[in-house]
């Protein structure tokens, strides 16, 4: 369907940059192939993960839709193929697809569900908290039949996750290790997955 619109397929090596915080949103970016992440730097050039976007998810489509500059970086985690399609022509498409544009809806109120929450353990729990609630959230995220959810992050992206530094996520961990909140097996992460 994007093809039809008019889309083209990008293809950006491993850390390369799609976008840049603060330019103009002119574009509709779809992952076809690979991995992208959002992410913010501070003044100390601490890294802050916004969001991790895989094969057929959309990113960055918030400043499309207000006429802002993008809030955050799109950097490829590997080498990866993105859709790009301009902003006149994604309006289109959602124009003449209402099932589509109600997809987009609803994954755009996701992310906004889940940037409240972790804002809301960020600002004001103990690094423990913030870590279980970041790993609960994303298993709600992938259901499954496994009666463990492997968490599919590093502690590095964790920490960037959290707003947390890489030594106090290691830290916490292995402290939830030993209050038996979470698993550690071949150096993953592993929480049991109970009945909601």
């Amino acid at each position: 369907m994007l093809l039809k619109f008019g889309a083209n397929k990008i293809t950006f090596s491993k850390n390369s940059i799609v976008f840049r915080e603060g330019e103009k949103a002119l574009f509709y970016w779809q992952v076809a192939e690979g991995i992208v992440k959002m992410i913010n730097y501070n003044d100390k050039g601490k890294a802050f993960i916004q969001g991790v976007f895989e094969k057929e998810e959309s990113f960055g489509e918030p400043p499309l839709f207000i006429d802002l500059p993008y809030p955050s970086s799109a950097i490829a985690e590997e080498d990866t193929v993105v859709w790009k399609l301009s902003k006149e022509s994604f309006f289109q498409l959602l124009r003449e697809n209402f099932d589509l544009h109600l997809k987009l809806t609803k994954v755009l109120s996701q992310r906004l569900h889940y940037k409240a929450t972790l804002l809301k353990e960020i600002s004001s729990q103990s690094p423990m908290h913030r870590l279980i609630t970041l790993i609960d959230y994303l298993k709600k995220e992938e259901p499954g039949t496994e009666r463990f959810y492997r968490v599919p992050y590093t502690r590095k992206e964790l920490a960037e996750m959290t707003g947390l530094r890489v030594e106090t996520v290691i830290r916490n961990i292995k402290a939830l290790e030993k209050l038996g909140f979470l698993t550690i097996k071949n150096r993953k992460v592993y929480r049991e997955i109970r009945g909601e």
